[in-house]
């Protein structure tokens, strides 16, 4: 595991060390169910799988914002960046899969590919002023949100379309916004457009899981 992700883990853990003793239950045993959770997705508890959930789309604008900033920038190490934000979206296909199967992970995989890779072309496009490429990945970029939307809303009724379909925008937005920022070196804007990028996608991560939370009620522990 990386440490970005032990040490966010291990500061959950400190947090709640209250709550496990009062419960009784182990603080190693609490510590050792929350590391399997995250490495392996089995999610034994609705709080596992929020927090679980939380830190892949963490991961997601992280990663997301390191590419922007390479691009931008003209940082070294970009694709290496994309090499790990489009790992990023094997992970959250992964995540799914207890509840939907291989078939769907690997789908919703192949649907949040291109999200990236168009992404990237909208912040290229974009960096050069390059007004028709923009428009045309711009309406890839919203097609393939499209086709997510559409997808989860088709594995859990829980998850409206209308809702999937302002969750998806709100995130192409900022994120759109979030790169114009920086291009125009309003760093300021772009700090705080990121801000939005982050509450957003912690809405929306809270959302799929409590989603997946009322489909599959048997699943879980309170």
């Amino acid at each position: 595991m990386k440490t970005k992700n032990f040490l966010a883990v291990s500061i959950l853990i400190l947090s709640i060390s209250a709550f496990n003793f009062s419960s009784g239950k182990n603080g190693g045993d609490i510590k050792a169910e929350r590391m399997h959770t995250v490495r392996s997705y089995g999610i034994s508890s609705a709080e596992n799988l929020r927090t679980a959930m939380r830190m892949l789309w963490e991961d997601h604008i992280v990663w997301t914002r390191n590419v922007i900033l390479n691009i931008v920038d003209n940082l070294p190490g970009t694709d290496q960046a994309v090499s790990r934000l489009l790992k990023n979206q094997e992970d959250i296909g992964n995540a799914i899969k207890p509840y939907y199967g291989d078939a769907a992970g690997e789908k919703l995989t192949s649907l949040l590919k291109p999200h990236i890779t168009i992404a990237a072309e909208v912040v290229t496009a974009a960096k050069k002023g390059d007004k028709a490429a923009l428009e045309a990945a711009d309406k890839k970029w919203h097609a393939n949100a499209e086709q997510i939307a559409a997808f989860l809303n088709g594995a859990n009724p829980n998850w409206t379309l209308k809702d999937l379909q302002k969750m998806m925008n709100d995130h192409l937005k900022y994120t759109t916004d979030e790169a114009v920022a920086r291009i125009k070196k309003d760093y300021d804007g772009d700090i705080a457009t990121y801000g939005k990028v982050h509450e957003e996608i912690l809405m929306m991560s809270d959302d799929l899981s409590n989603g997946i939370i009322k489909q599959f009620p048997e699943k879980f522990t309170n």
